[in-house]
Order: structure tokens, then sequence, then C-alpha cells
């Protein structure tokens, strides 16, 4: 229905590398039949996905932390950001790439995920949707240190915490990861 308010007159990729940065200019009507010219630039890194591992045996969940440079520029004491495990698309399946980021990042083989939530991250500027899912996890799925993977350049630490730290780690801006929070209210909503 809004997509008639459109009319797109034209694009140019003003940067590309890690992700592409684009301008679009497009024609917008308003509701009350005027129309407005407008440009707006538009990141595209990819769609990515996001997991929290839960083990209900224990009451814990698996976090990770590791160096965000956009956090440092953006005030963060040292870059080093606590977050849920996650990972960028690279035009596969977000079930496949999901299941294998648990493995390289934290260590562990889940065999299954369930997808919970998809929603755009900040729609504004970037055209990334997030894949949220959620899995279980046991000891008996352990089978490595995780960490990442060295090749693409990643130093992760493993951290587990237990159900009720979760809301306290929500309260005192330990967790301040817009995909995590996500996450970790699905916990505070059918976990606790």
């Amino acid at each position: 229905m809004h997509i008639k308010k459109i009319e797109f007159l034209g694009s140019k990729i003003l940067y590309k590398g890690w992700s592409v940065l684009e301008e679009y200019k497009l024609s917008y009507t308003r509701q009350d039949g005027s129309k407005d010219n407008q440009i707006r630039e538009i990141y595209d890194s990819g769609d990515g996905a996001a997991v929290l591992l839960y083990n209900t045996q224990s009451r814990k969940i698996i976090l990770i932390r590791q160096f965000r440079l956009a956090a440092l520029l953006n005030g963060h004491p040292d870059g080093f950001i606590i977050e849920c495990c996650a990972g960028m698309l690279d035009q596969q399946e977000p079930e496949v790439v999901i299941i294998r980021e648990i493995e390289e990042e934290t260590g562990y083989k889940v065999t299954s995920v369930n997808k919970i939530y998809e929603a755009f991250a900040t729609p504004g500027a970037h055209k990334e949707k997030i894949h949220f899912y959620v899995a279980e996890y046991d000891e008996s799925m352990h089978f490595g240190k995780g960490g990442g993977l060295q090749s693409e350049q990643e130093e992760i630490e493993v951290l587990e915490f237990r159900f009720e730290d979760l809301p306290q780690l929500l309260q005192n801006g330990t967790i301040i990861d817009a995909k995590t929070i996500i996450l970790l209210q699905w916990a505070l909503l059918n976990l606790l």
C-alpha cells in the first residue's frame, strides 16, 4: 500500500569495502499529496543471525566478549562488549550460519536452533536484518575452547552467566549490545 508513495529516481555507490554505502534519490508522496525529493545514504553489510545459548539444567546462558571498534569510537571505555554469539550471513541460510558461529565462537556443537524473531537493526540508515535464535546446550555438546577464527581476526572470550544474573546484567548497563538485550528480554520472559 505505502510503496505507491515512493518513486526511485536513482542510486549510486559511494563506497564499497567491507560494507557498501549507497546513495538513493527518491520522490516521496506525502499524505496531503505533496512530494518531497529525498536523498538517503544506506549501508549494506548484509544480514546477520544471533543466538542465545541456554542450559535449563544448570540454569546458565553463554555470552561472549569481543572487541568492537565502533563502541570504542563512541565512548565505550575499552571497546570490549559482552554480547550473544552472532555472525553475518554472507548469502547463506541463517540457521546454517548460526550453528557454525556457535561452534567457532563458543566451542559448543548444537544440532538445532529455534528461530524466535526477525528484526531490522537500524532501518534509518542500514539494510541489515537480524535473525534471532535460541538454542539449548549442555556440557555433552562442549568440544573445544571456542574463541572465534584467527582468519577472521576474532579473539573471543566465552562467558557463562546464571539465569538469576540476567536482570542485573540488563539494569546495570553490563549489556549494551542491542541484539543481546533483545535475546535477554526473551530469556526473562521465557526462562525465569
